[in-house]
């Protein structure tokens, strides 16, 4: 079945098509592209031009482009544009306008994808379900997702991301949800905002483009839960606040086997479920899940059933048995809110010694090194009994850490990795953690390189 015709898909950007064809996918990567697929020529670190003649030889059933590229011909099946990526914001645009089922857009500070994946097994069974790949999050992952969106779909689940003011409330208005989460609201990307309410507002902008009497769902306790709050109202929505209060609660959770089992109070209904983690923000984030899914008007028994599911991917939080350690794999993204987190599953562990493996926490503004230095006062850092840390911000928090806790410190997380062998020993519960660009990953690769057989 296709995904767009040529007619349809022309109609669409105002291109013009060259040749009848249809196509059943969209990728904007040669590397992965599908046989049938479009290829969307976007401009970014090069230019997607560039490699049309590669896509179509690889199967691609048409191109996007703004001209015919150098060595393709003339009567090649193209879409030719003015310009690429409008051109794709505008499919991403008709592909949401054919589709009558029900949209449900996620954002927040922390917990977007791994909320979005979550909400993807928790529909298992409840009709044709769309959800983003990846972190398609951004001004050509949103539209990308839409174009990409069958038309009989039941439920899409849209991620929505920013890192500087006003990338939000546009993207929100294309996906016009039914249904808009916020997860929490954290210091990330602070350079760019200045203060927590900055992000606050940025964050609730998603609720500008809620379909008519849409709900949005947002965390209870935050200091800025006013501001979400208040923009919710402004839009006119139907508010659901989640949490350890609200309208939707995390009644109790008790860790059992490596798993959470939960009772959840969903807008007067219990539901009962079990996550495949230890992480209560990761529960917490799930009652949301729920009630935003009831909003949307899916079967709210089925999801607590089917949101067990889920598993946390990796490098955000999965646990992991390597050897004769427990290893909680967090390396992809680190802000003090998804730390406090990570401590926290990892002080609630039961095992040996309880081991924090920590990269720099980055884009956090004028307060980043007392934000490091702050974390020594985390509750969850009684029950830590050792802490290693890389980067020049890390150095804040391992001075600051008592004698009997204070690990190895190297400049870079690569000189931290190459130190594997005198950073855990068999028994410990390890867990690494940091952004993306600490590059903290690299001790988790070494860990997996010194362990020969790890045991399933």
């Amino acid at each position: 079945m296709s995904l767009w015709t040529a007619a349809d898909a022309a109609e669409a950007t105002g291109g013009r098509a060259v040749g009848d064809w249809a196509i059943t996918g969209i990728s904007i990567d040669t590397r992965t592209i599908q046989p049938g697929d479009l290829f969307v020529a976007l401009k970014d670190i090069r230019d997607g031009h560039d490699f049309v003649t590669q896509a179509l030889q690889k199967g691609a059933g048409a191109a996007l482009v703004s001209h015919v590229p150098e060595g393709v011909s003339q009567d090649a099946p193209l879409l030719i544009v003015d310009n690429v990526l409008p051109a794709l914001e505008a499919l991403g645009r008709a592909g949401r306008k054919r589709m009558s089922g029900k949209v449900i857009a996620i954002t927040g500070s922390v917990g977007k994808t791994s909320t979005k994946e979550m909400a993807r097994a928790a529909l298992t069974g409840q009709g044709q379900i769309h959800a983003a790949e990846a972190s398609y999050n951004n001004h050509w992952g949103v539209p990308l997702t839409l174009a990409r969106m069958p038309q009989d779909t039941d439920f899409a689940i849209i991620e929505i991301g920013m890192s500087h003011p006003g990338e939000i409330a546009p993207l929100s208005r294309m996906a016009r949800p039914h249904v808009a989460m916020i997860t929490t609201i954290a210091p990330a990307h602070m350079e760019a905002f200045g203060s927590l309410d900055g992000i606050a507002r940025e964050k609730g902008a998603i609720f500008e483009g809620l379909e008519p009497i849409g709900t949005a769902i947002i965390p209870e306790e935050l200091q800025v839960t006013p501001i979400l709050r208040d923009c919710a109202d402004a839009a006119g929505a139907v508010v659901i606040g989640f949490g350890q209060h609200g309208m939707a609660k995390l009644v109790q959770s008790k860790a059992e086997d490596g798993a959470l089992k939960c009772r959840s109070r969903i807008t007067g209904e219990t539901v009962d479920f079990t996550l495949q983690t230890t992480g209560t923000h990761f529960a917490l984030n799930a009652v949301g899940v729920l009630a935003a899914l009831s909003a949307a008007g899916a079967d709210l028994k089925q999801a607590g059933k089917h949101i067990g599911d889920w598993r946390p991917p990796k490098g955000r939080g999965a646990i992991e048995k390597l050897g004769d350690i427990q290893l909680i794999d967090d390396a992809f993204n680190a802000n003090p809110a998804s730390l406090a987190a990570g401590l926290a599953t990892l002080a609630g562990l039961q095992g040996g010694r309880r081991v924090a493996i920590l990269g720099d926490m980055l884009e956090l503004g004028a307060d980043e090194v007392q934000m490091h230095r702050d974390v020594v006062t985390d509750p969850a850092m009684a029950s830590i009994d050792l802490v290693h840390s890389a980067g020049p911000l890390m150095r804040y928090l391992h001075d600051a850490l008592p004698q009997d806790k204070r690990g190895i410190w190297a400049s870079s997380a690569t000189e931290l990795a190459a130190k594997v062998q005198e950073l855990v020993k068999a028994g410990d519960i390890v867990l690494v953690k940091g952004s993306k660009s600490s590059k903290v990953s690299a001790v988790v690769d070494a860990l997996r390189k010194s362990v020969q057989t790890p045991t399933p």
